[in-house]
């Protein structure tokens, strides 16, 4: 699956005012400076269509993107340490769970973790809030182009032992938008979930 037009379809921070679709949506979420944007425009092959930045918390709502007319990709504000109030903070996890409540195209989750580092608390908390919602999802190891083969391995099998007995992940794909490391694969999880 060659993805050539990837298009912006509009974002909001009111879950009421999110346009519908009608295609099979997929989430992306992660801490913030967990590098979700750069992987989103690894893989739609665009170098801007999801804002990059060096500070924390660039996406402050949930933006829609429209992947070759075929599904619809999700882009979640980060959470964790972005320099935003805690106010904002918890409107967007609000959002987040309104987005999971409503939306009857929804089919799975990505969720983004640092390969770098062991998981953050906040990550282990959104895999567990996750798993008990009964909501599908990847885990993606992002930033895989900055540690050794070894350490992709050995952090892939932290994550793998860790969800063992969860019954609603896809698996443990290692990724870099750099590199493009997993960007076949993520096409192919997508295209078989649509």
């Amino acid at each position: 699956m060659k993805i050539y037009n990837a298009e912006f379809i509009g974002g909001t921070d009111t879950i009421g005012n999110l346009p519908i679709t009608n295609l099979p949506e997929i989430a992306f979420a992660g801490r913030s400076n967990v590098g979700k944007s750069s992987l989103i425009n690894n893989l739609v092959n665009r170098k801007n269509l999801a804002h990059t930045s060096s500070n924390p918390g660039k996406t402050r709502q949930i933006n829609l993107f429209n992947i070759e007319n075929k599904w619809c990709l999700v882009d979640f504000p980060g959470y964790g340490y972005a320099a935003v109030s805690k106010k904002d903070r918890q409107k967007w996890g609000e959002m987040i769970k309104n987005y999971y409540l409503t939306r009857d195209d929804f089919k799975f989750t990505c969720l983004l973790i640092d390969s770098r580092h062991d998981p953050l608390d906040s990550d282990l908390a959104m895999l567990e809030w996750l798993e008990n919602s009964g909501i599908k999802y990847l885990v993606i190891l992002t930033k895989c182009d900055k540690i050794s083969s070894e350490m992709i391995t050995a952090r892939k099998k932290q994550l793998d032992d860790y969800l063992q007995f969860c019954s609603n992940n896809i698996e443990v794909l290692p990724y870099s938008s750099i590199s493009s490391l997993g960007k076949n694969e993520l096409k192919a999880i997508i295209n078989k979930n649509i």
